[in-house]
């Protein structure tokens, strides 16, 4: 089977209903980025950011797999499909997907805020004052502005073996994700879907599918198995 991998950002999770700040001028929810992810913002009002992730952690569970994940999930039967994703929620996971890697992390997580590795499950909502078994603070298992991405380099190597490489949903404007495009190989054919293609000037042996991620992963998904023949 040949390896699939794809990146895949926002705009596959919107088609759910989930809103992110991508879509609204650096306001996510109504809030200002800075002030609900990054470790500044959590310092200065852990209990306004503990109360935005506990209802982001409502709206996830309430969401449903739309078709861009479940097409993606039934690629399996015809490749070996790596999904490499930007999100925070499990929908590539309930929609079927067997091997996805979260570069931000997984809202269904928290850590304490000593410890950047060890995850616990968590599916109500995180409050000031609950501790981790170290005795700090637990926080959302999520990867904050001006913190390091621990999962870039797997994701790297996943990129560099890929056979076939897509992007869907994502501006190509969030860096270290945005220059996973880079580590695929130059000899392979690549795929970008959005309803606003981003710029790229490096990439070749280029696809273009200017649409929403599920329309645009039934087209991604005629193609490639039309490859197959």
């Amino acid at each position: 089977m040949k390896k699939l991998v794809v990146l895949t950002g926002a705009g596959i999770s919107a088609e759910s209903g989930l809103k992110t700040f991508r879509d609204s001028d650096g306001l996510w929810e109504g809030y200002d980025v800075y002030e609900v992810a990054t470790p500044r913002g959590f310092a200065k009002n852990p209990e306004l950011v503990l109360k935005f992730y506990n209802d982001r952690r409502k709206d996830v569970a309430n969401a449903q797999p739309n078709t861009a994940h479940i097409g993606l999930a039934e690629l399996e039967k015809h490749f070996d499909v790596h999904i490499i994703t930007q999100n925070i929620d499990d929908l590539h996971e309930r929609a079927g997907s067997t091997q996805v890697t979260h570069l931000h992390g997984e809202i269904f997580k928290m850590r304490s805020v000593k410890n950047v590795s060890k995850a616990y499950p968590i599916t109500g909502d995180i409050n000031v004052a609950d501790l981790a078994p170290d005795g700090s603070q637990l926080r959302p298992f999520i990867v904050w502005f001006e913190e390091a991405v621990p999962m870039i380099e797997v994701a790297a190597d996943i990129a560099s073996s890929a056979d076939i490489f897509a992007v869907i949903g994502t501006s190509l404007q969030v860096y270290p994700a945005a220059g996973l495009v880079d580590f695929a190989p130059t000899s392979i054919p690549k795929y970008i879907i959005d309803k606003k293609i981003p710029y790229t000037s490096s990439l070749s042996n280029l696809t273009t599918i200017e649409k929403g991620a599920g329309e645009g992963v039934k087209e991604l998904t005629k193609l490639l198995l039309k490859g197959l023949k």
